[in-house]
């Protein structure tokens, strides 16, 4: 496959496309950025030669136009001294190098078109290479994303988190057990001061009692 060929396939590729189709996409866009690399040398290439070609074209046309000015002095100066004959010959050489010199600013636009072309394919390669790149560093982001996940998932299993959880409820269901025991032990137990005002309460239920008792015998005296 030709360079031009090959890059015009890189240039139109799409490389988002191309990667969700890909088995192994982190290792598709390094082959890509390879090649991308790879053909954006050889086209620099082939512009510095194009660009080496240009100006020896440019070279041969100044000489052929300098040749076509020199034919054009001479013709003068033959016919000035009467010399129609040398006067043509020279005008004829100064067609022929300025024909020459025609044809080379032809090649040297066709040559110049060339160059800009590869200037824009080099451009949009530039693009496409830097959206690789671009790519690459997520797909490799995501890549050491999911291979941390992984680690921490393995390491959790290796805790056996079910088994930790498991004796953790047991430690926290002796500690209820004994919090109930503290609680229990507290139930029925009177403090100082419940039992201070208990006994002024029997005090109190004493001295009514003995008053009713009173009033009892009294009555029975009285009936008597």
């Amino acid at each position: 496959m030709g360079i031009f060929s090959r890059m015009s396939d890189i240039i139109n590729a799409n490389v988002n496309a191309l990667l969700d189709k890909a088995e192994d996409p982190e290792k598709m866009v390094r082959l890509m950025i390879q090649e991308m690399e790879e053909t954006l040398v050889e086209v620099r290439t082939q512009s510095a030669r194009l660009i080496a070609d240009k100006k020896e074209v440019a070279r041969q046309q100044a000489r052929l136009q300098s040749e076509a000015a020199e034919w054009g002095r001479k013709a003068e100066l033959a016919l000035s001294k009467d010399r129609e004959d040398l006067a043509r010959e020279a005008l004829r050489e100064q067609i022929e190098a300025a024909d020459q010199a025609d044809l080379l600013e032809a090649e040297l636009d066709q040559i110049a078109r060339s160059i800009d072309g590869l200037t824009g394919d080099v451009e949009a390669l530039q693009q496409k290479l830097l959206d690789a790149k671009t790519r690459r560093k997520a797909l490799i982001l995501k890549s050491e994303t999911a291979q941390s996940r992984k680690g921490v998932r393995r390491q959790l299993h290796d805790v056996n988190l079910d088994e930790a959880m498991s004796k953790f409820d047991v430690f926290e269901r002796r500690i209820d057990e004994l919090e109930g025991e503290l609680e229990a032990y507290d139930i029925g137990k009177r403090s100082l001061a419940d039992e201070i005002e208990a006994l002024e309460a029997d005090e109190e239920i004493d001295a009514a009692l003995a008053a009713l008792r009173a009033k009892v015998a009294s009555k029975k005296e009285s009936a008597e």
